[in-house]
């Protein structure tokens, strides 16, 4: 008996151990520096302990997608939603992995990646310009927003059916929902990380709730009433929270049970022209980014909410229209009206690299990785070309015709597989899919 308990205590320590490895490495990762010197002194566990960037994530990742299982099976969810499997939303498939380390992109030379071919379909117009496109976190479902107030919904595996060269059972229709609830043109689009939940902020100062897995909605099932114009909007990753950015320099954090909103309790000084162009969560939902019209990139702490670096003047005296973080929390991807792209030190503030060569002077565009993070795509606005970027070597690989008539206003990438979206000033809607 009590050699069992022995082994039980070694095991439970084993553990133990593991686990406070895998912290230490995770905050160290992550630039907490700070944070990792304390559990490391206090557990004895070494500071230089190596493990994989994200193993802690993928552990934990795993364990709440066999805990949501249960729950789907069991017990309901205690959230606002309830968990969304109609469509098949949520589970997500594999997605292909990230394989591009950035903490050695300043010294990075040579070979150049080449970007494979995409067919181009045109799916939908609205009646008038395609303002803005978002997929779904497991790449199912794409939405795009207009200036004539509407949402279109589509699904993507009938976008892949309807671009099959002999598809025998006749049209296909990939808009399987379409929303009128906004007065106002759409400014962005979030789907909830868990439920079939589809929200948009608007000009008209709402953020609008929709469920899209009842066929019939056309009108949101909840509303959030801003007091400014909605600019951008992000969903925590737990789905409990989303973060709202807006005509106010200071992002809105709302709880999505209660829709209470909070502030930051110690905000930055911000001047005049600081209204927020592009809110984005990062992947654990710890920190989240800003991109304002000051041309200040701000990183947020996701828990205390306040400012934790300004990277003042990322874009000149330009406008920084939008900011994302890498899938490992260590850097962000922004764009600007000075015509470039800049990729990002979290911990630092420094610039790691630069990607140039498009134009982008007027319209409120955004800069986007691709799913594996190889690539950076932007858009042209005199030529009407999406341009492509070797994220390492930040060397131009392609310049493609959008095929829009007039600039491309937004460009989306699927979050899962080597698929974007094109909105265009044409009203029209592209999606770009590799070529096997």
């Amino acid at each position: 008996m009590e050699g069992n308990n022995l082994e039980k205590t070694l095991q439970e320590g084993n553990l133990y151990r593991q686990l406070n490895c895998l912290i230490v490495a995770h905050l160290r990762h992550h630039n907490l520096t700070q944070a990792a010197r304390a559990v490391a002194s206090a557990t004895m566990t070494p500071l230089d302990v190596e493990a994989p960037p994200n193993k802690l994530l993928e552990l934990v990742v795993k364990g709440l997608a066999v805990e949501n299982d249960e729950t789907l099976q069991g017990v309901p969810s205690s959230t606002l939603f309830d968990l969304g499997t109609a469509l098949g939303y949520g589970s997500n498939p594999n997605p292909r992995l990230s394989s591009v380390d950035f903490s050695a992109a300043q010294d990075t030379k040579g070979s150049t990646k080449s970007f494979p071919r995409h067919e181009i379909r045109h799916l939908s117009e609205h009646k008038n310009i395609a303002r803005c496109a978002r997929f779904s976190t497991d790449g199912k479902f794409v939405a795009t927003g207009s200036a004539d107030t509407s949402i279109k919904l589509f699904e993507i595996s009938k976008i892949k059916q309807m671009m099959l060269p002999d598809s025998k059972d006749g049209p296909v229709r990939p808009v399987i929902r379409t929303f009128y609830d906004h007065v106002q043109p759409i400014n962005d689009l979030d789907f909830h990380p868990q439920s079939t939940v589809l929200i948009s902020g608007a000009k008209d100062n709402t953020i609008k709730f929709f469920d899209f897995s009842k066929a019939t909605a056309k009108r949101a099932f909840r509303v959030i009433q801003d007091t400014h114009n909605v600019r951008s909007v992000s969903f925590h990753p737990s789905g409990d929270f989303l973060i709202a950015g807006t005509d106010h320099p200071i992002p809105h954090l709302y709880d999505v049970n209660t829709f209470q909103c909070y502030l930051s309790a110690n905000p930055p000084e911000i001047g005049v022209n600081g209204a927020i162009n592009q809110v984005r969560y990062s992947s654990t939902g710890g920190m989240y980014v800003t991109a304002s019209k000051d041309g200040v990139i701000r990183l947020w702490d996701g828990v205390s909410a306040s400012c934790m670096r300004s990277i003042v003047g990322a874009h000149g005296t330009a406008e920084a229209t939008s900011a994302c973080f890498t899938k490992d929390q260590r850097f962000v991807l922004s764009c600007g009206k000075d015509s470039s792209v800049k990729l990002w030190d979290i911990g630092t503030g420094r610039l790691v690299k630069q990607y140039l060569g498009a134009t982008h002077t007027q319209l409120r565009f955004q800069a986007v990785f691709n799913d594996t993070e190889e690539f950076v795509l932007s858009i042209d606005e005199p030529s009407n070309e999406i341009i492509i970027w070797d994220a390492l070597t930040a060397e131009i690989v392609a310049k493609w015709p959008s095929n829009h008539v007039g600039t491309p206003r937004w460009i989306e990438h699927s979050p899962t597989e080597p698929a974007f979206i094109s909105c265009g000033t044409d009203r029209s809607v592209r999606f770009w899919k590799e070529t096997l």
